[in-house]
């Protein structure tokens, strides 16, 4: 024993005949617990459209998507149609994970030196940021593969929403204003975001038809509408010439994006990312996603130390962020199976001692011979630049399929294009890609090319069945979001509501590691101490999260502050 230191579905009928159950909250709830069904994600309107599916018959992956559908009308600029995303899987009557990567590529045209001089600014808001959409394409496959519902009636809550309109909160105000100097740059976003000059008020109702329209129309036409049809042609003519408002003096790159690049793209189902930690098996997303890979050699390194606190949390994230930084991109020839061993966890953790390791912490060897304690001689690659905007949503139903589910534009707001007269803003995922010059870099741009992604949607099993299921938005730091919550919930035996609000800190191995507020008033003396230093981040993470608690009950959670809380809802309370 360790000493811790610190703390298969009916067919649905019609979603739209379909008489309402029970009377939905009209204020999001960060925690509820209940029977036959559980969700939760950042966003009331989301929750009620994912909850609705469940209780009409829908299973888990329906309801995923409808949720995804509504949070591309009420958080736009986290996730949309124009983004991408992955989701990790659970299907219990196969009882067995599957993952789905709905990752942006980037053009045929990109190489590894697009970017280069390039300010990072200024390759955000561009045509050049913009990679090939993955999500219509992941929610086509996801629905084909395990769901029950089509496309059309799956988008058909998402469609009342941006029909009838969402009261405008302090979240979608500041993220509005905050962009609001780009998107007045920007003919087609200036109109829809930016009604008489301003952000819209908080309290009042916002619309979008034209996005109500292009769910309806992508509903009829299929993912074909996208991927090669009308749609495809209007995405591929704005990312080659932004619709700039005259007289602005941004230098707007256009993109390299083509029909053919649309056509050719496909969402790919992939192997999860696997790992046994204190009795559990945790899962998560392989690349081109990192989540999976450093959430868990870092347990990994956690489980081979004789205690963990706090410092050891710190010290695992700084080291398995040297390996992400080194070896994990979309490339052939991850080293994967040697980075989640415990071989390699146990040369790593031989470096974690009583005193903080300085940053940047060298990569290890995960070459297959390892040593009691050797020393790492390689060199560490920076983090690159990531947004910090994403969205993640669990969801559990009544026949147990838990799906945990990433999607994104990138930046908050991505490249803040807008596809004139479609509603929908453009991603800025290929800046996600390092920008170089840096040879040898596995996550430098290329044709086709899928940039390294964070996002870290992650499932616990213990005794062969699903106990939890995890998630969070906010770049490269939802690696360590993910990794705290469970470090909190097993290692420091919180319950879930707790280890999901407790204050955070996040180590990318830099030489500061970035903690809230409430962490360094309650932290900082004592990992100072250790030899820690600290930049103060006012917000880390927003997650979602499951816990299936005994005897068919499941717990939902969301966030009960942090980016204006989430909403967690249950099917029976």
């Amino acid at each position: 024993m360790r000493r811790v230191l610190v703390p298969a579905a009916a067919v649905l009928v019609s979603l739209v005949s379909a008489p309402p159950v029970l009377a939905e909250p009209e204020q999001k709830v960060p925690v509820a617990e209940g029977y036959g069904g559980a969700v939760a994600t950042v966003d009331l309107d989301a929750s009620k459209a994912a909850i609705s599916v469940l209780r009409r018959g829908g299973n888990a992956v329906d309801a995923a998507v409808a949720a995804g559908a509504v949070l591309g009308v009420t958080e736009p600029y986290s996730a949309g149609l124009a983004g991408g995303g992955f989701m990790v899987y659970y299907d219990a009557r196969q009882r067995k994970v599957f993952t789905i990567d709905g990752r942006e590529t980037a053009p045929q045209a990109m190489t590894s030196t697009t970017f280069e001089g390039i300010p990072f600014d200024e390759g955000v808001t561009s045509g050049l940021s913009a990679g090939i959409p993955g999500t219509v394409a992941n929610w086509d496959l996801a629905l084909r593969k395990f769901g029950t519902l089509s496309l059309k009636q799956a988008l058909q809550p998402a469609i009342d929403v941006a029909s009838k309109g969402f009261v405008v909160d302090q979240t979608f105000y500041d993220q509005t204003a905050s962009n609001q100097a780009r998107f007045k740059d920007f003919t087609s976003t200036a109109k829809l975001y930016l009604p008489n000059g301003a952000p819209p008020p908080v309290g009042s109702v916002f619309r979008n038809p034209e996005l109500a329209a292009t769910y309806r129309e992508l509903g009829r036409r299929g993912p074909g509408w996208l991927y090669g049809g009308q749609l495809g042609k209007e995405i591929v003519a704005t990312v080659k010439q932004p619709p700039v408002t005259p007289g602005s003096t941004r230098n707007v790159r256009p993109g390299l994006m083509e029909l053919s690049d649309l056509r050719a793209y496909r969402a790919l189902q992939r192997e999860p990312t696997k790992i046994s930690y204190n009795g559990k098996d945790v899962y998560g997303m392989a690349p081109p996603s990192s989540g999976g890979s450093t959430v868990g050699e870092a347990l990994n390194i956690l489980e081979a130390l004789p205690q963990v606190g706090l410092h050891e949390y710190l010290e695992a994230s700084r080291l398995a962020f040297a390996d992400r930084g080194k070896y994990v991109g979309d490339i052939p020839g991850v080293p994967l199976k040697e980075l989640l061993s415990d071989g390699f966890a146990k040369e790593r953790a031989c470096l974690i001692g009583d005193r903080a390791i300085a940053s940047p912490a060298a990569p290890g060897s995960p070459d297959g011979s390892y040593e009691p304690c050797a020393q790492p001689t390689g060199s560490s690659t920076p983090i690159a630049d990531e947004g910090p905007e994403t969205t993640h949503l669990v969801i559990a139903d009544r026949w147990g399929n838990v799906i945990a589910y990433n999607l994104t534009i990138e930046s908050t707001g991505g490249n803040g294009i807008v596809v004139p007269g479609r509603g929908v803003l453009l991603n800025n995922e290929l800046t996600d890609f390092t920008f170089g010059p840096a040879p040898g870099d596995p996550n430098l741009p290329g044709p086709g090319k899928r940039p390294r992604s964070s996002m870290a949607p992650t499932l616990v099993f213990e005794h062969g069945k699903p106990v939890l299921a995890v998630g969070s938005p906010g770049g490269s730091t939802i690696i360590t979001t993910v990794l705290q919550i469970l470090v909190n919930r097993y290692e420091f035996g919180m319950n879930l509501p707790d280890a999901l609000a407790a204050p955070r800190a996040t180590q990318r191995n830099t030489a500061q590691t970035q903690a809230e507020q409430a962490f360094l008033d309650k932290y900082r003396a004592e990992l100072e101490a250790k030899g820690h230093s600290f930049a103060l981040n006012p917000e880390i993470g927003a997650a979602t999260a499951l816990e299936f608690v005994g005897r068919g009950r499941v717990q939902a959670v969301a966030e009960p502050v942090r980016r204006g809380g989430g909403s967690a809802m249950v099917v029976k309370p």
